[in-house]
């Protein structure tokens, strides 16, 4: 892991910080043609999907990219406000709802 010096008050001496980890794009698209909105929401944005708007190509593929750290998320779309699945999700596990939340290991 790499570290960085920090100087310590006047006395000269120094500590090893950790390197913040490094957050990397995370491409999400969902298909979509006839919603006239979709946003992200998941535990990385408080499932807040007003947060995480999405843009709506010519092809009605829905798209954003977000940088995220390493780590384990959960997420689902919200279309014209019904939460939806990836459908390209490769894991999913239940949630409080009785549906499920899509899950994204960022590495």
């Amino acid at each position: 892991m790499k570290t960085s010096t920090v100087k310590s008050g006047t006395t000269g001496t120094t500590k090893a910080s950790p390197k913040k980890k490094l957050a990397k794009s995370v491409d999400f698209s969902h298909y979509a043609p006839q919603a006239k909105k979709v946003g992200l929401g998941g535990s990385f944005n408080g499932w807040n999907a007003a947060k995480t708007p999405m843009t709506k190509g010519k092809d009605g593929n829905w798209k954003v990219s977000l940088e995220l750290p390493s780590g384990r998320y959960e997420y689902r779309f919200s279309v014209d406000g019904d939460w939806q699945n990836d459908q390209h999700a490769v894991e999913c596990v239940p949630n409080a709802f009785g549906s499920w939340n899509c899950v994204v290991v960022v590495k």
